[in-house]
């Protein structure tokens, strides 16, 4: 007896996490070291904001090398149906340390107000935000490509913080600024603004992560993507069930499809084993159950052909 789900290996997803692991790791640590430098030496309250939302950053980078090389470890006793669902608890962990750092983000903003703000001369934290902006921008470009191919919420995940994290270096960078050209205020103000935007990236990781959690199904254009790539297959006559739900971040699908009554057993398995490997074989799904029943019509021909009898 079968006590594991079939595995396939998958080289080039392994090898594509390799690199975004590497490619967020070195990074991350790279912004973290700059930041919090010029934020110590510039008593900056847009620069510390950032700097707290990138050490974030780093933490769940680590947090990723340890979730994704336990997603993708073959099913075992414990975990027969394999250690997808541990990939969507990373994007967890990152919402809520993003949380924190908005967080700690905002607080320091509004002492830096209560306290009376201070001109920010725009001259080194300039260079390390615009430096910043253009790292994580490329770093988004790049994570979004591996993400798009390897079909992963954490990476995925990554990418849009990423693309936040160069909204808020801007932000940052115009509450400098702003506090030498206009008003002191203006950096505690960028570092409240800051602030806004990682709870805004938090709430949205967090969201996507617990609908993988909880079993979220697919949305109507995917499911019937489903369906009609089910219908395509030779020989199926019918879908008259379909339920799917995240098991991690891809789907599993349950289905129960129509052949004609006399088809017979091996015609009948050749035709679930072809809607198996279709299904299978899209991008949102990691794997499909089909459930072979005859056509109603068929049924209700033998009924009435035994009635006459």
């Amino acid at each position: 007896m079968q006590w594991t789900r079939n595995y396939r290996p998958n080289p080039e997803r392994d090898q594509a996490y390799k690199i975004a692991l590497i490619i967020t790791m070195i990074g991350n640590l790279l912004l973290v070291i700059g930041k919090v430098t010029v934020t110590y030496l510039t008593k900056s309250a847009a620069l510390y904001s950032d700097a707290a939302n990138s050490i974030t950053d780093l933490i769940y980078s680590i947090a990723m090398v340890i979730g994704l090389w336990v997603a993708i470890q073959p099913p075992d006793l414990s975990h027969p149906q394999g250690h997808a669902r541990f990939e969507p608890v990373v994007g967890l962990v990152l919402a809520v340390m993003m949380t924190v750092a908005g967080f700690e983000a905002l607080r320091n903003a509004i002492v830096r107000f209560i306290s009376g703000a201070q001109a920010i001369q725009f001259n080194l934290p300039t260079i390390v935000l615009l430096g910043s902006a253009a790292i994580k921008t490329a770093m988004y470009f790049i994570i979004r490509k591996l993400a798009q191919q390897t079909e992963s919420i954490s990476l995925r995940i990554a990418a849009q913080d990423n693309l936040s994290d160069i909204l808020t270096s801007i932000a940052a960078f115009i509450g400098i600024i702003g506090s030498s050209l206009i008003q002191p205020f203006f950096d505690p103000i960028a570092g409240v603004l800051v602030s806004l935007w990682i709870f805004r990236a938090a709430f949205q990781a967090g969201k996507e992560s617990i609908s993988f959690l909880t079993g979220a199904g697919a949305n109507s254009e995917v499911r019937e993507k489903i369906v009609q790539t089910a219908k395509s297959v030779p020989g199926v006559k019918n879908v008259h069930h379909m339920m799917s739900d995240y098991v991690g971040p891809k789907l599993l699908v349950d289905m129960h499809i129509n052949l004609p009554n006399k088809a017979s057993l091996k015609e009948v398995h050749a035709v679930e084993d072809a809607v198996i490997a279709a299904l299978e074989a899209l991008p949102e799904v990691d794997r499909a159950y089909v459930h072979v029943e005859p056509l109603e019509e068929d049924i209700a021909s033998n009924q009435k052909e035994q009635g006459q009898e």
